[in-house]
């Protein structure tokens, strides 16, 4: 069963879903930088990451589980956010060019189902980043926060679903090390670049990036799957930007360490 929607809003009104909101919003605008001219959609409960991206972005569109519920949003001006099943989302394809998944999968009564309308949505140079509880942290064992709630995944478990769905998984990273306790969500920051280093495997919240797979036929007529957008997230040569840590929690590649 979902969460309700006024449960989620309700966390991330509080300190510490603020904190949880500033530490993902850090990893996306790493991952996605400009995104000027793009049109993005959110799904889920993603609307409280994606606020930045919605002035330098063509289009931005959320869509809600109607299991969960929808609210309106933004919270001035035009809606939105539109109510819809998680199997057949109302939208053409290959319309969006980046699409963030938050509190999708975890408790989703079909979670490659939804994945392959990612794939179905997502255009054939798009991008896609799928974040879900980590099956070893803090966060996917306390009920105490809406990640706690549904099925937790490792990086292993998360990348054989994309690619059930036909996503090619082409990054990776972590966030989210601050405890699941209101009163330390002050020192989150402070928690994110300690744990980075200190203990990775720990984080919170576990993000995927994957890009599109399409077939081709050879020339017998077998299919061959190709992927037809290259992965672009690798790990950023020389030093990370400010405010995050040197090596690690940077989208690198899938086959690399957990």
């Amino acid at each position: 069963m979902r969460r309700d929607v006024l449960e989620l809003r309700q966390f991330y009104a509080s300190d510490l879903g603020s904190a949880a909101r500033a530490m993902v919003e850090r990893k996306l605008q790493e991952a996605w930088g400009d995104t000027h001219g793009l049109d993005i959609l959110a799904l889920g409960y993603a609307t409280p990451f994606i606020a930045p991206f919605r002035e330098r972005s063509r289009r931005v569109v959320a869509a809600m589980p109607a299991q969960q519920g929808v609210e309106v949003w933004p919270a001035e001006g035009r809606n939105l956010a539109t109510l819809t099943p998680e199997d057949s989302l109302p939208f053409p394809n290959a319309l969006f060019d980046r699409i963030l998944v938050v509190h999708g999968l975890e408790e989703s009564a079909d979670p490659v189902g939804l994945l392959r309308e990612v794939w179905r949505v997502l255009a054939p140079s798009g991008r896609a980043i799928i974040t879900v509880a980590s099956r070893n942290g803090l966060w996917a064992n306390t009920e105490r926060t809406p990640f706690g709630h549904g099925r937790p995944y490792t990086r292993a478990q998360l990348a054989e679903l994309m690619r059930e769905a036909d996503l090619e998984p082409s990054g990776w990273t972590r966030a989210l090390y601050v405890p699941p306790v209101g009163w330390m969500a002050r020192w989150a920051d402070g928690f994110e670049q300690a744990g980075s280093r200190l203990w990775p495997g720990f984080a919170g919240l576990l993000l995927m990036e994957a890009v599109k797979q399409t077939f081709a036929v050879k020339p017998h007529g077998a299919r061959a799957r190709v992927r037809i957008a290259r992965p672009v997230l690798l790990p950023a040569p020389g030093a990370a930007p400010a405010g995050s840590s040197p090596h690690r929690d940077r989208l690198a590649p899938p086959g690399g360490r957990s």
